[in-house]
């Protein structure tokens, strides 16, 4: 599955990319030579994080699914010790 950005993001990532080369390489880059550059991370190095980012999430759903059982769990068969306890209440 290619990794796509939408318009607007696209945009402001070429946009950075060309302030990164403006403030820090010897020469600036083009317009088109930043949205090259984009596509080849998008391409390249995009899936690499996406993938983690993707395990990340499992690994943090594995562990809200592993505490699941003690946030809702209700204890079985309580309603003789509230009985008893109210019993014991009353005496």
């Amino acid at each position: 599955m290619p990794i796509e950005l939408n318009k607007e993001a696209r945009q402001q990532a070429i946009a950075s990319i060309e302030r990164y080369f403006r403030e820090n390489m010897d020469e600036p880059i083009g317009n088109i030579a930043a949205g090259g550059l984009l596509g080849y991370f998008l391409e390249e190095i995009g899936p690499a994080i996406y993938n983690q980012a993707v395990a990340d999430v499992q690994e943090r759903m594995q562990l809200r699914v592993a505490e699941l059982d003690i946030e809702v769990h209700e204890e079985a068969f309580g309603y003789w010790r509230k009985y008893d306890q109210a019993a014991r209440k009353r005496r």
